[in-house]
């Protein structure tokens, strides 16, 4: 009796062992050494600081996390045990890829382990927009408008949207007057969205520009302070959301109208003086100033399409024709032998020079504006008169018709056209804005608009008998 007493001891003796979670004498444990603080060096290592008598193979993590793939972890501190394989297992941060978290573990089996995604990944971005233009990208400071620009509609412009072109009127009286730069302005553009074309944008040598409610209050939008230098041309975008921008330091810039972020900068190593985007292709624009270079930009990647040379030192302004086939530059070469080199055509496929015998007189040609209807445009010129020629081939002048009557005396004047074309609008050095008729050259109207030097003149696109003139102080001035 003594015997099968001891015998059935030794049986409960070892079944206790077995539910205290030791190993058998046939099989090796997989943790040798159980702390509450050990490194793991494998992705099969499994860390514990206690014991729950649940199996020979379950394993307890207080506090770990865990750096092998393969690691487990739970929210539950207990766990009923039920099978060989149960496990009570305290919560622990999960780390690799292939790490498992649940709140409790159901007993009578190995459990699924679930794959947690990865954090660290990064969207696919296209190469084309991972390319960076040359220099850091700067955002402008907030304008004084808390409302997107784009918004909604003026409720000037709203009931002309709906008409159909109306014959131009010439304005009578000067609505208001602002001052918000420092600096000569070297530009004035409406938007050429015609739901938004209340917006006046101008651009200065403050090394600034702005966007105007040109129609409606006069107060001031937003300003870009896209450059570190005097800014000399700025025009819109066909889509009339972005910005473009040449400066005297010798960049480029294209800004969102809304955020005033620099969304592309490139950089061309001379002064630049003038922009033109290309018509039939928004993206790709014209940059020229002090070099003999006139270079075609790609916006989208940053990148030099055409270089057009000649024996210049400055270009003054660029203008598109023929739908954007062709251009036309204006330099700065007055000498005696200059007359093939005043106005010059290129081809911008091919960087020819099509024409270098349009004008032959020895003044230089400030500005270059193209007719909105008509195959023509007209440039300003030194000599005190607007001369006009046919943009096609030869460029021939238009001996018969000269606009004259104000002053230019080396002023870069800008002129330009009423939205049906029959107006031509000039400023004038002495202050004044002239206007005349395109098809008799006769003087329709003169205004006293500035007490200085009148630079720019913008006719509205949409509302007759609205325009904007701005002179070299920084004086912009709203007519009806």
């Amino acid at each position: 009796m003594a015997s099968l007493v001891d015998y059935e001891d030794s049986d409960s003796d070892q079944d206790q062992d077995c539910g205290s979670g030791a190993p058998p004498p046939h099989e090796k444990p997989f943790i040798t050494n159980p702390s509450s603080s050990v490194a793991p060096g494998g992705p099969c290592d499994f860390l514990s600081s206690s014991v729950t008598p649940s199996g020979p193979y379950s394993t307890s993590s207080s506090s770990v996390a865990p750096n092998g793939p393969y690691s487990s972890s739970s929210s539950s501190s207990s766990v009923a045990s039920g099978g060989p394989y149960g496990s009570s297992l305290s919560p622990v941060a999960p780390a690799g890829p292939y790490s498992s978290s649940s709140s409790s573990v159901a007993p009578g089996g190995p459990q699924k382990r679930q794959c947690v995604p990865s954090r660290t990944v990064r969207p696919y971005v296209p190469k084309r927009q991972r390319v960076c233009a040359v220099g850091p990208l700067e955002s402008a400071p907030p304008g004084p408008a808390a409302s997107p620009l784009l918004s909604g509609v003026s409720e000037r412009l709203r009931p002309f949207l709906s008409m159909g072109p109306v014959r131009a009127e010439l304005p009578r009286r000067m609505s208001c007057g602002v001052r918000g730069h420092q600096s000569p302005v070297t530009a004035l553009q409406w938007s050429p969205e015609p739901q938004h074309s209340h917006l006046l944008l101008s651009a200065s040598m403050d090394n600034s520009c702005k966007v105007w409610d040109g129609v409606g209050s006069g107060r001031c939008l937003h300003t870009y302070s896209a450059h570190q230098g005097a800014v000399r041309d700025a025009c819109w975008l066909a889509d009339g959301r972005r910005l473009l921008s040449g400066s005297f330091d010798g960049t480029v810039a294209i800004s969102d109208l809304e955020t005033g972020q620099v969304l592309m900068r490139m950089e061309n190593g001379f002064k630049v003086c003038c922009v033109a985007p290309r018509p039939s292709e928004p993206d790709v624009f014209l940059c020229g100033g002090f070099s003999p270079e006139v270079r075609a930009w790609d916006s989208r990647c940053c990148k030099v399409l055409h270089v057009y040379r000649s024996a210049v030192q400055q270009t003054l302004d660029l203008l598109f024709v023929n739908a954007g086939r062709e251009f036309v530059s204006s330099t700065d070469a007055v000498s005696r032998d200059s007359a093939d080199r005043t106005l010059i055509a290129w081809d911008f496929q091919t960087n020819a020079k099509l024409s270098n015998q349009i004008f032959h007189e020895r003044y230089t040609c400030p500005c270059l504006t193209a007719h909105p209807l008509d195959n023509s445009f007209i440039a300003q010129t030194n000599g005190n008169y607007i001369a006009l020629f046919s943009d096609q081939r030869p460029y021939r002048m238009n001996k018969r018709r000269r606009y004259e009557g104000h002053k230019v005396e080396g002023f870069a004047v800008h002129c330009g056209f009423s939205a049906d074309g029959s107006v031509v609008a000039t400023g004038s050095s002495t202050g004044s804005v002239h206007f005349y008729d395109y098809q008799s050259s006769r003087t329709l109207k003169t205004l006293q608009a500035h007490e200085h030097a009148c630079v720019c003149v913008e006719m509205h696109p949409i509302i007759p008998g609205v325009a904007a003139t701005a002179d070299w102080t920084g004086q912009i001035n709203l007519w009806t």
